[in-house]
């Protein structure tokens, strides 16, 4: 039984060494190309996020607009 697991281990590995090591290497214009990828999704996020940020920002100003109006009406009365 030990005899069988060896075996088959042993062919797992042979077969694990057999594989190119070259598919795993990537060339340097493979490599720039993956680094633009991320730049380019990294400066969409950014801009997705900066948007956000300025809609919140306006949401927050209009109610401090509304709140200072609701007091200077409230005031008046």
């Amino acid at each position: 039984m030990k005899r069988i697991a060896a075996f088959l281990l042993l062919v797992a590995l042979s077969v694990a060494g057999a594989m190119p090591a070259y598919a795993q290497r990537t060339s340097v214009d493979e490599n720039a190309r993956q680094s633009q990828k991320a730049a380019k999704r990294q400066q969409k996020a950014s801009r997705k996020s900066a948007k956000n940020q300025r809609k919140a920002l306006k949401k927050y100003t209009k109610g401090q607009r509304k709140a200072v109006k609701k007091a200077n009406k409230a005031r008046t009365q």
